[in-house]
This record gives C-alpha cells, sequence and structure tokens, in this order.
C-alpha cells in the first residue's frame, strides 16, 4: 500500500487567472488546430473538440453538426457497417470529422476490419473503460501493425507511464479519464479513478515529451471546463453529457409531467449491457446509469454557445490561437467557483 500525499485537483478546484491582452473582440480568437500525429503521421485540421462514443451522442446527425464547425464526432461501435457505408457515400464532406470505435474482443475486430475496407474513413477510437491492460496494449499494436497510416486514439487512461506505453505501441492520441463522466459510476463501484485536471496535466506532459497528443475525456460540465482542460494541455477535450438531449441525440423524446425528457446512459450501464449482451454478466456489476435529460432541441445552439465560451476564455489570457491557451493558463486553487444564491430559481 502506498498513499500519495500531493494534491490532486478537479475543474472544480480552479479558476484560470487573467491576463493582459491586445485582443479587441472574441471573433480575433481562432479554435482551429493543426495536429501532425506521432505515429500515423497524418497531419489534421479543425476544433479539438469531440463527441463521445456513446449510443446517444456519437451519431450520424451529431456528426452532420459538428463537421460544420470542424469539430470531431467518435461514433457509437455499435453502428452498422452498412450505415457506415451509406453515411460515407452521402456525406463525404464529414469523412475526415469521424472515427470509427472499437472495443478489444475479435466480434470488434471483425467489424473494424470491415468497416476499414469499405469506407474512407482514417481515424479509430480504441475504447476501453480499463487501459491499463496488457490486452488492450496488444490491440493497439495489432491495429497500428495493420493500418500503419491510419490515426488511432485509444484509452481509457489517467497515468502518465501508461500514456507513454500506450503511444510508444502506436497509438496517437491517448484519451484520459477514468469516471469523471455525468452518467460513469466507476469511482462508486471500484473506489477507482483520478481527478481530471490533474490527469490532464501529468499525462499532457508524458504525452508531448515524445510529441504525442491527449484527448481529456469526461468530467465537462460548461464551456469553462473545456477551457481549463485545453489550459491545464489537453490537445482534444471530449463530451457526452453535454450533448445529451439534442435532437442529434439517439433516443425518443418523452414527456413527463408536461415536460419533453430524453434517455442518456453511459456504456458500462445495465440499460448498455442489457442492450448489446443481454444483460449484466454475473461476474461484474455496472459501472454507469441511466438518466433522463431535459430535451434541449437543436445541438447547434449548444455548439455555438461552447465555442462562444472557449474564445472569450482565449480572450481572457491573450491567447490569439487555441494553441497559446496552455502557455498562457496560470490556474488559481479556489474553495468557491460560482455565486449560486439564484440557483433555485
Amino acid at each position: 500500500m502506498h498513499i500519495e500525499n500531493e494534491i490532486k485537483l478537479d475543474f472544480k478546484d480552479v479558476l484560470i487567472r487573467p491576463k493582459r491582452s491586445t485582443l479587441k473582440s472574441r471573433s480575433e480568437v481562432s479554435l482551429e488546430r493543426t495536429f501532425t500525429f506521432k505515429n500515423s503521421g497524418k497531419v489534421w485540421t479543425g476544433v479539438p473538440i469531440i463527441a463521445a462514443n456513446m449510443d446517444t451522442t456519437g451519431t450520424f446527425d451529431m456528426a452532420k453538426v459538428f463537421a460544420k464547425h470542424k469539430m470531431l464526432v467518435c461514433m457509437s461501435k455499435h453502428i452498422l457497417v452498412e450505415e457506415w457505408v451509406d453515411f460515407c457515400t452521402k456525406h463525404p464532406e464529414c469523412v475526415d470529422f469521424v472515427a470509427v470505435s472499437s472495443g478489444t474482443s475479435e466480434k470488434d475486430w471483425v467489424r473494424l476490419q470491415e468497416i476499414v475496407s469499405k469506407t474512407p474513413v482514417d481515424k479509430i477510437c480504441i475504447d476501453v473503460a480499463n487501459g491499463y491492460s496488457q490486452h488492450f496494449v496488444d490491440y493497439v499494436r495489432k491495429v497500428r501493425a495493420a493500418y500503419p497510416t491510419h490515426v488511432i486514439l485509444a484509452g481509457n487512461v489517467v497515468t502518465g507511464e501508461m500514456t507513454e506505453e500506450l503511444l510508444l505501441s502506436g497509438a496517437d492520441i491517448i484519451k484520459v479519464g477514468i469516471g469523471p463522466g455525468s452518467v460513469c459510476t466507476t469511482r462508486k463501484q471500484t473506489g477507482v479513478g483520478y481527478p481530471q485536471l490533474s490527469a490532464v496535466i501529468e499525462t499532457s506532459d508524458a504525452a508531448h515529451g515524445l510529441r504525442g497528443h491527449i484527448i481529456s475525456d469526461g468530467g465537462i460540465t460548461c464551456p469553462g471546463d473545456v477551457a481549463k482542460a485545453i489550459g491545464g494541455g489537453a490537445d482534444f477535450v471530449m463530451m457526452g453529457g453535454m450533448l445529451a438531449g439534442h435532437d442529434e441525440s439517439a433516443g425518443d423524446v418523452i414527456e413527463r409531467a408536461g415536460k419533453k425528457r430524453k434517455q442518456f446512459y453511459g456504456m458500462s450501464s445495465d440499460v448498455a449491457m442489457k442492450k448489446y449482451a443481454g444483460g449484466v454478466a454475473e461476474y461484474r456489476s455496472s459501472e454507469g446509469k441511466c438518466v433522463e435529460v431535459d430535451y434541449r432541441g437543436p445541438v447547434e445552439a449548444t455548439v455555438l454557445d461552447l465555442l462562444g465560451g472557449i474564445r472569450s476564455a482565449c480572450t481572457y489570457v491573450g491567447a490569439a490561437e487555441l494553441k497559446e491557451m496552455s502557455k498562457r493558463t496560470t490556474f488559481v486553487r479556489v474553495t468557491q467557483q460560482l455565486n449560486t444564491v439564484f440557483d433555485k430559481n
């Protein structure tokens, strides 16, 4: 047993200190970034915001909206091969802004090969809850050997040494986050996790030393959290809950007590496991939950609000381009984020 006494931080524990700026307007800020990825050698330009590969957010309807803003969607791994082919045929303008998701089973491997062979998609998201297993590392190596020029996203992990291991095994971008998601119950069920901001700071340092990149995955509650993740060193930020409840989110609109709602659930929840595996296996427990969120209409308004908040954060620290954000960020530890006096109203 070992205890780390150093304080670890979450987004709620800090604010970004403002600095002198020569920017006159938020409109002067560029949110686009250009990345050259370590192992694939691919170059990609866009806004580094990613919709999570969950049933309710990793949808083709979401991808159509995100592509207009040059943002990415990691698609749900349960989308059929035929649906992939149809989408790529009808919406070639979206292909550069979607990633096919895969687990690590033999069934996942067969499905991944079929999608990659039949579509021009060049981004693969290898997604498991626990990225610390040797089986996962071996699968990353297997995918890299088969697809040397595809961009590989892999996770999830929260520490520097495993970030380095995955990069050296062939991944280009490492997904960082264990337990911070709004419908994730891993920390409750297992006691395992890591405060998200500290995870981002530590893994980004490890990744950038090897010319790799990271995604801060989970824990985003508002645009300010995205700014903090980027300020902490994240190259990309992935979110699910902030995108739930929209027209582009999968699922039917439900009416309860006169209010419109939509279902949102974690991919390790009993709902997801019943849907795809016939139920929760006896040897494991559910590590996700299912909730109903308010119906929020088209996602475009949420996207514009998100991007506007990030631009504003850049102006507060004098960053004309998003890539300058981490260099210009100083975090202040705080005991309170917001004035909540009117929240009940």
